[in-house]
């Protein structure tokens, strides 16, 4: 007889195996679920090809991929793509693609003649090298999701930011307003002032051509006198976060505070942001900071962990449980 306690038992156990570039990610949630990661072994070889080899069978099991793609993006990408590549040929039951920061996610649209649409073959690769599902937090376009034609969950992180702003910062603040990098962050910056219960400003900049210096012009909103937390999603160079500082500074703010989900700091981003005239930075660990990037900012930066969401919402994803009702939804 079929009993319907084993419906949700298609797959067999979790197995999590975690990429080069989010190894201390990985580890941190294989804590929270209580399960090992599996052995494999990563190799590059001299002449730049990778190689991959699982320690142990996976055929049947429902396996997890940690890999995010932040720097350097080519080598992280290839290495999650020959992973999954791997434990298909290896005829695991169902394999998902956990990838905390996504690259190319700039790359959603042709917003100009003769350029490419990479975020979408970045999505067309994953599923060709053989993930049944992804999951990632908070891509830079929403319309990233119509990318894929396999399941996936599309997280967001700002939850924790809020929640961290709300026990550690807010108690000091004097008349706080959250203020949005750009316009394009605008909707996101709205969620974060509603959660937060504070006012709300925009910073309006036009970016020119491909250059990708961006040239800051208004503020709309007033921050005079006030604390400012500036959002965004990520911080890539530093510089759209260096001309929203300088601008609430022009404007009278008082301290001013950044709050962002990926910490791509690519080149000399954390010496820029270190430079800042700011309180303190309040970002999560989807993108690894080495460390000679973090003592630039020392004890002015808190990086919150997404492990816990990760690992609640693989849980979830392994039981058949809804993810949603996490976020209330």
């Amino acid at each position: 007889m079929y009993h319907h306690s084993h419906e949700m038992r298609v797959y067999g156990d979790i197995k999590l195996y975690a990429g080069t570039a989010s190894s201390e990610l990985a580890q941190k949630i294989s804590e929270y679920l209580g399960r090992p990661l599996c052995g494999r072994d990563v190799i590059e070889f001299p002449n730049e090809n990778l190689f991959v080899r699982l320690h142990s069978s996976v055929r049947g099991q429902d396996v997890y991929v940690i890999q995010t793609t932040s720097s350097p993006v080519h080598r992280n990408l290839m290495e999650l793509l020959i992973m999954i590549q791997t434990l298909r040929l290896d005829s695991a039951a169902r394999i998902t693609a956990v990838v905390p920061y996504l690259c190319y996610g700039r790359s959603d649209k042709k917003d100009q003649p003769r350029v490419p649409i990479t975020a979408r073959l970045v999505a067309d690769m994953i599923e060709v090298a053989g993930a049944d599902r992804y999951m990632t937090l908070d891509p830079h376009a929403g319309q990233i999701q119509g990318f894929f034609s396999i399941p996936g969950d599309v997280l967001s992180a700002a939850s924790l930011v809020t929640k961290h702003i709300k026990t550690h910062l807010r108690p000091h603040m004097k008349d706080p307003v959250v203020v949005a990098a750009d316009l394009g962050f605008a909707k996101k910056g709205r969620n974060y002032a509603a959660d937060l219960d504070m006012p709300i400003a925009f910073v309006e900049k036009r970016r020119v051509g491909n250059n990708v210096k961006t040239e800051a012009l208004t503020l709309i909103g007033d921050v005079t006198d006030r604390d400012v937390i500036i959002v965004d999603d990520e911080v890539d160079t530093g510089s759209s976060m260096q001309q929203a500082v300088q601008l609430v500074k022009q404007h009278g703010a008082r301290d001013v505070y950044l709050a962002f989900i990926h910490p791509v700091l690519s080149t000399d981003g954390a010496q820029r942001l270190a430079s800042l005239p700011i309180k303190h930075i309040v970002t999560t660990d989807t993108v690894p900071i080495p460390p000679h990037k973090i003592q630039y900012l020392k004890d002015r930066i808190t990086i919150i962990t997404v492990s816990a969401l990760l690992g609640e919402v693989i849980l979830r994803a392994h039981e058949g449980r809804s993810v949603g009702e996490l976020f209330n939804e």
